[in-house]
């Protein structure tokens, strides 16, 4: 040893205490002991912080869990509008309803119920956790046959004056609420749920913004939980309807239903021989890849689902029939544009452990490293491995591209249609090159024709006396009636190529002219 090292083993000797506790820094003891206990409950504040990764589609997701837990063949969700605001949501099933020590336990923060091998719930959390991120105010109202109706209510602001005491609803509003006329009637059991203070609804009593938002969310809604539960919905085992009520004009408006959104519907395969399944096995357990190639050039909406489908490849957990997780490869490849067709569900009602984990959002799974080498071993009956399939998605993408190139090409639009619809052209039809884009846009005119064809301006000019009549009494904006839009710009385009307006072309603007006149003062009268 020199100098140095006895240096230090010295100042370490000089700083080590002789005797721990009766022991030597060496000892380890079996067990830690302790000397009585004190009550430490959380901090009501933590309320605020659980289930911050929901968005307000997959929160409502989370309680449609439970009614179907619950044995609920369908569920409603309302919207609540007075003075021209957004005041409640509610969420209404017809499950079996819930006694008194039953609402307890689902009331209580991280109270864990027993599940049995069909039902959604997971982590104990759902109701709370989905309820808190969008709603200060949460309020559960229910009746099992037999009972008497029960409402407790948790209540953010008032949740540090009573700590973890849940309130009481008094039996009487609740039976008021489950007794409403709600489009299926609960009869003697039933849930509602309620949420008041909502944060993302609206904060102005404008009601034109509150419209907006209302037909925005209604819609993502429905792709939403289209989406999640389309399995169930498919096989009537569930109907989710979505409803608004106008308090001050006491009146609820037609049901919005939620259809089924199946991301598998592609009525022809890309390719013959597919779908095919793939399987792996782990110690006795196996894993199935059903592979699936969308045929090309799809814009059905269970491709697009709802955004671009470029974005929904790869892999689509199930859990008991309720989608996990639509796309993404989850480290078993990466994401790219040709790959775009190929789709694989994945199943894993077993829970193999170790394997899969889901996030409590219930929307998310995390995989286990031995995932990405059962997907490399898996094989169909055939010898076909993930890696075969995957150069079969690409091949069969390059072939519909081709396929796309050999349509004619024309002058894509310009402004007046929305992003999506001129996307969508601009992939299916190539571009005819030297040529400005084509707008779309209105104007008043001096006579009661329908369109103008204005080569010089590249604009198709819509005539604006008959813009309200069109779009049902509402306003309009840049990208309105994208429809009627789409059908008259598909009929004119040709008219704006070249530099020669021809006979012939002049003749059929003046047949459109006239067929499409008479046709919108038909519907004006």
């Amino acid at each position: 040893m020199d100098r140095g090292d006895r240096a230090v083993a010295k100042r370490f000797e000089a700083y080590r205490p002789a005797d721990v506790l009766g022991g030597t820094m060496d000892s380890w003891s079996e067990s830690v002991p302790t000397e009585g206990a004190i009550e430490l409950p959380p901090d009501p504040r933590a309320l605020d912080a659980i289930g911050r990764n929901h968005s307000l589609e997959t929160a409502l997701a989370d309680l449609v869990d439970n009614s179907i837990d619950a044995g609920a063949t369908s569920v409603l969700i309302r919207f609540v509008r007075t003075q021209g605001r957004l005041r409640s949501l509610y969420v209404v099933d017809n499950g079996r309803g819930m006694a008194p020590d039953s609402i307890d336990a689902a009331m209580t923060v991280g109270g864990r119920r027993s599940y049995n091998a069909q039902d959604l719930g997971h982590f104990g959390l759902g109701l709370k956790a989905a309820s808190f991120s969008q709603a200060k105010c949460l309020t559960v109202m229910s009746r099992a046959s037999g009972h008497a109706a029960v409402g407790r209510q948790w209540n953010l602001d008032r949740v540090s004056e009573y700590g973890f005491s849940c309130e009481l609803v008094p039996s009487e509003f609740a039976a008021a609420e489950l007794g409403k006329p709600w489009p299926h009637p609960l009869g003697d059991h039933g849930t509602v749920i309620r949420w008041d203070d909502v944060a993302a609804f609206p904060a102005n009593d404008n009601a034109e913004q509150t419209e907006r938002f209302i037909d925005a969310k209604v819609a993502k809604i429905c792709q939403h939980l289209g989406l999640i539960f389309h399995r169930f919905l498919e096989s009537n085992r569930i109907q989710v309807d979505i409803d608004v009520q106008d308090v001050d004009a006491d009146l609820v408006g037609a049901p919005a239903p939620v259809t089924p959104l199946d991301p598998f519907a592609y009525g022809s395969s890309g390719r013959p021989d597919y779908p095919k399944v793939l399987r792996a096995d782990l110690d006795g357990r196996r894993i199935s890849f059903h592979c699936h190639l969308w045929p090309g050039r799809s814009n059905k909406p269970q491709f697009r689902l709802g955004g671009d489908g470029v974005k929904m490849q790869g892999l689509y957990f199930y859990r008991r029939d309720r989608l996990l997780q639509a796309g993404d490869w989850v480290g078993v490849h990466s994401d790219h544009p040709r790959l775009q067709l190929a789709r694989v569900e994945v199943e894993i009602d077993n829970d193999i452990v170790g394997i899969f984990k889901m996030n409590p959002e219930k929307s998310r799974v995390l995989v286990g490293p031995e995932f990405a080498q059962l997907a490399a071993a898996a094989r169909a009956e055939d010898g076909t491995s993930l890696s075969d399939y995957l150069t079969v998605a690409e091949e069969v993408y390059r072939a519909s591209t081709a396929r796309s190139a050999k349509r004619k090409p024309m002058i894509h639009p310009g402004a007046g249609l929305p992003p999506r619809v001129r996307k969508t052209i601009q992939q299916e039809v190539p571009g005819l090159q030297g040529e400005d884009a084509i707008d779309i846009r209105w104007d008043m005119f001096p006579d009661d024709t329908f369109f103008y064809v204005d080569r010089d301006e590249r604009t198709l000019w819509l005539n604006k006396r008959y813009r309200t009549m069109l779009l049902g009494g509402k306003h309009g904006g840049l990208n309105d009636l994208p429809l009627l839009k789409s059908l008259l710009y598909l009929l004119v385009a040709n008219t704006f190529e070249g530099d020669y307006f021809g006979p012939r072309d002049k003749d059929n603007i003046d047949l459109w002219q006239t067929i499409l006149t008479a046709a919108v003062q038909a519907e004006r009268r």
